[in-house]
């Protein structure tokens, strides 16, 4: 009887601690195997735009997800099935955001579990995205603020009773989106920001213009919300900023484009058209808001007045942009670019060169030529609605009336190009502002005899 009572991790195992140790074993072994065969999140990033946080999850695999509110403490809860966490939370860039902390954990032995702490209310909204040609598999969570900043319309009317012209300033891309990308890491939504900003701050300067920007940070804004953003702040003109990329590296020069309803005018026109119509599959765009923007978007386009308008806007461009960049077209080029199908606000997009050619790249990459090409687009811009002043601005008050006609010199201006501009003589000029010279400064401002 003595062996009976043996210590039991002395003991050999009987009958029944043999098949338990079978079963653990093929437990372990399903467990091993379930994990070896896991979708794994190789990143998790953050992107904070005016309204909302947003927060994607790449994974190597499609994977469902759930998401919960919790009150007392605030806490937003993600659950993502069968995936393993193969990056770190902890880095993410919580200033400026609602977010106080965030947790990873595992949830029911398979279960990813990011938890949310919140010094805010805000109101989650996620959805998948499954791999394309330039993503990997997602899984995003917006978490909109309880208030959004207040987007008020923008015509606001001058002392005088004289509203400015509002100039709506579209930088493509952003966020999730990098855009075209060239060569040395350069991305395409870095360079058409900074781009965006010289444009903002030349119209900011000038009498009679009210600039504003559709994207003021990196983060991703839908081609539809684009159109809704100008259309709100209620925008004369629209103009979208971009530096596109071909197949072939010796595609190059600067281009102008504005819609068209029949087809593209050229196969590279075509061809960018739908690399840049494919930016929300990229920027991370729920599929039923990709449906209700795609119903109904070429509402009364038969508007040829905006179209043309938005030819005439962007011929003026492309004659100044030929100041300071080699041209790829000398004319404006039309496709169904989606960002430009507003029916009621004369829109152009702006190609600043092809950052896929490294030497319109590095030009691209240096802080003087993008402002170049700002003030090149400033100058276009400033011209046509200067000849074409909507009703009731202070532009049109000054066109009728031939007075108080004001011009604030930007760079790559000349006295001849300005009086060529407004229809006077160089002379005419020189002696109404006492100009000795031809040599004039970038930020004065002249003023325009009657013609």
């Amino acid at each position: 009887m003595q062996h009976s009572i043996t210590a039991e991790h002395g003991r050999r195992p009987g009958r029944r601690g043999a098949r338990c140790l079978v079963v653990l074993g093929a437990l372990a072994a399903l467990l091993a195997t379930a994990a070896a065969g896991a979708a794994t999140v190789t990143d998790v990033r953050l992107w904070r735009a005016p309204d909302h946080t947003r927060i994607v999850l790449d994974l190597d695999a499609p994977a469902e997800h759930r998401v919960i509110v919790l009150d007392s403490p605030r806490r937003v809860v993600l659950d993502v099935s069968g995936v393993v966490l193969r990056s770190t939370v902890e880095a993410l860039p919580l200033e400026g955001t609602p977010i106080t902390r965030v947790r990873a954990g595992v949830r029911e032995g398979s279960d990813l579990r990011l938890v949310f702490d919140m010094k805010a209310t805000v109101t989650p909204r996620s959805f998948a995205l499954r791999a394309n040609a330039q993503a990997a598999d997602r899984v995003v969570l917006d978490l909109y603020d309880e208030a959004p900043p207040s987007d008020a319309p923008r015509k606001v009317a001058r002392s005088d009773g004289r509203r400015d012209v509002v100039v709506a300033i579209d930088a493509g891309h952003g966020g999730e989106d990098p855009g075209a990308l060239g060569p040395g890491r350069l991305r395409e939504k870095d360079v058409v920001l900074a781009i965006a900003q010289e444009l903002h701050a030349h119209f900011e300067r000038e009498p009679g213009f009210r600039p504003t920007l559709i994207r003021s940070g990196d983060y991703y804004v839908s081609l539809r919300g684009r159109r809704d953003l100008a259309r709100k702040r209620q925008a004369d003109l629209f103009v979208s900023i971009h530096a596109d990329a071909f197949t072939r590296k010796e595609a190059n020069g600067a281009s102008v484009y504005a819609l068209s309803t029949r087809g593209a005018t050229s196969t590279t026109a075509r061809y960018l058209a739908e690399s840049e119509n494919a930016a929300d599959l990229i920027g991370g765009v729920r599929l039923a808001d990709k449906d209700e923007m795609l119903a109904g978007v070429l509402a009364d386009l038969s508007m040829t007045s905006t179209l043309d308008a938005s030819l005439n806007m962007g011929t003026t461009v492309l004659g100044e942009m030929d100041t300071v960049a080699r041209l790829h077209k000398r004319q404006v080029e039309q496709a169904a670019f989606a960002v430009l199908k507003s029916p009621d606000i004369p829109s152009i997009l702006v190609e600043t060169g092809f950052i896929s050619n490294p030497a319109e790249a590095r030009k691209l990459s240096t802080a003087s030529y993008r402002r170049q090409m700002a003030a090149a687009i400033f100058r276009g811009l400033r011209g046509w609605w200067r000849d074409h002043p909507p009703p009731g601005t202070l532009l049109a008050w000054e066109k009728e009336n031939g007075l108080g006609r004001q011009y604030t010199i930007a760079r790559g201006d000349t006295l001849s190009g300005i009086a060529h501009r407004f229809n006077v003589s160089v002379n005419e000029l020189k002696s109404y502002n006492s100009l000795r010279g031809d040599r004039i400064m970038v930020g004065k401002t002249l003023k325009i005899p009657a013609s």
